[in-house]
């Protein structure tokens, strides 16, 4: 299943490393290339040879090799790589990916890595549970990189709890996922909007939303690492991406929103509506700074151009147009009666009623409707996760059954 791609394996100084022959011979099996990083610290858990008889390849470990002058290079490895799984990752590992500390080949070759990155952490579980271990996970997230969640159960310090790294099994199973799901939007064009809009009120003044454009932008992630052509087009943000799939196009306004969206989405397959479009602009904007008063002042709002409503409108055959729904109360009747107003093919639901859902957070808590009702009723997840389950719904529920209907 895995014939031809290529996959860096880094280790870290962990007793889980004993685990990694397994999975490279399974990797090997599977027809995979496989060239293995290590830490020095890693060599005391498992040995430099038997990694190198098992993937058929020298293992680097220094940049430096003094007993033939021969240079390692980091760069090299991580643009070679279809892929680099990074396990098992302790906690020290953590910290030097998420703050960008290159002190050894496995974090130089991370921050050299144009492919996917799959993190597998393995420490005991007051280490795993530390806000400083979980604030790391979450800044890695943030990134793009995948967790691959360590599973509770008996650890070396004789405790029982989170912090074991998956078997290799389990680990050769996702690996297999991703290079399966990796080309099921391959040649799929999508737009995706995300981030607030900013009314202006004068030239330092303007009305806005707590929107980060966090969701927007791990859709956009997602996306395009299962083969999509992206084009994001954001509000103001301080998110980025370094995603070769990925054309940003930066906006401020609603109106600005909606005439990039117009002019764009026709060519679009999919269109994907996750921005916090404001409903209202400031009719009057004043050309200089407004000077404060003693007395009230106000200001006249007009409504902004409902773009999901006109993008509904417009959507052309075998089109799939997704919405999302922010409600405070009656959220399920609200979402429906939005799906049907607007001409949707899914709607996802986002209630400001969960804790650790909503604006600002990395996590969020979604359901999914279509025109049949729920298609998925989420639990708390990271929003990257709860991207791939969104991608996940478009293709299974709307974008193949249209194919279908054509056919």
């Amino acid at each position: 299943m895995l014939k031809g791609k290529k996959i860096v394996v880094g280790i870290t100084g962990s007793i889980a490393a004993y685990k990694i022959p397994i999975l490279i011979r399974l990797l090997i099996r599977d027809g995979a290339s496989v060239r293995v990083v290590m830490t020095p610290a890693a060599t005391h858990f498992t040995t430099p040879l038997t990694l190198a008889t098992l993937s058929q390849s020298p293992v680097t470990i220094e940049p430096f090799d003094p007993t033939n002058g021969s240079w390692n290079s980091h760069v090299e490895l991580g643009r070679w790589a279809d892929l680099m799984l990074i396990a098992p990752v302790t906690a020290n590992t953590l910290g030097k990916l998420a703050n960008g500390i290159a002190d050894n080949m496995v974090v130089t070759t991370y921050l050299s890595a144009k492919c996917p990155v799959f993190i597998a952490p393995a420490m005991d579980m007051d280490m795993f549970r530390h806000p400083a271990t979980q604030n790391n996970l979450q800044r890695l997230k943030s990134f793009g990189n995948t967790i691959i969640e360590p599973q509770v159960g008996h650890l070396a310090s004789g405790l029982s709890g989170p912090g074991r790294l998956e078997e290799p099994e389990k680990l050769l199973e996702i690996i297999r996922e991703y290079f399966t799901r990796t080309h099921d939007f391959c040649k799929k064009k999508i737009l995706i909007t995300a981030g607030p809009t900013h009314e202006k009120i004068d030239p330092v003044r303007f009305i806005g939303n707590y929107s980060s454009g966090k969701m927007g932008f791990a859709l956009a992630e997602q996306a395009a690492n299962r083969g999509a052509e992206v084009l994001l087009i954001t509000g103001p943000t301080h998110m980025t991406t370094n995603n070769e799939s990925i054309r940003l196009l930066p906006v401020t306004s609603a109106e600005e929103m909606f005439q990039a969206c117009s002019n764009h989405a026709p060519d679009m397959d999919i269109v994907i509506m996750a921005a916090a479009v404001a409903d209202y602009t400031v009719k009057n904007q004043s050309p200089t700074k407004l000077k404060k008063r003693s007395s009230e002042f106000s200001l006249l709002l007009s409504p902004t151009r409902d773009i999901l409503a006109e993008l509904g409108k417009r959507k052309k055959k075998n089109q799939v147009v997704v919405g999302f729904a922010l409600e405070t109360d009656h959220e399920i009747e609200n979402a429906k009666k939005k799906l049907k107003l607007k001409n949707l093919d899914l709607i996802v639901l986002n209630s400001l009623n969960d804790p650790g859902a909503g604006f600002g957070v990395e996590t969020n808590k979604v359901t999914i409707l279509s025109k049949d009702g729920p298609i998925a009723e989420g639990t708390l997840k990271n929003k990257s996760d709860i991207a791939s389950d969104i991608l996940d719904a478009i293709l299974n529920t709307v974008f193949n059954s249209k194919i279908k209907k054509t056919d």
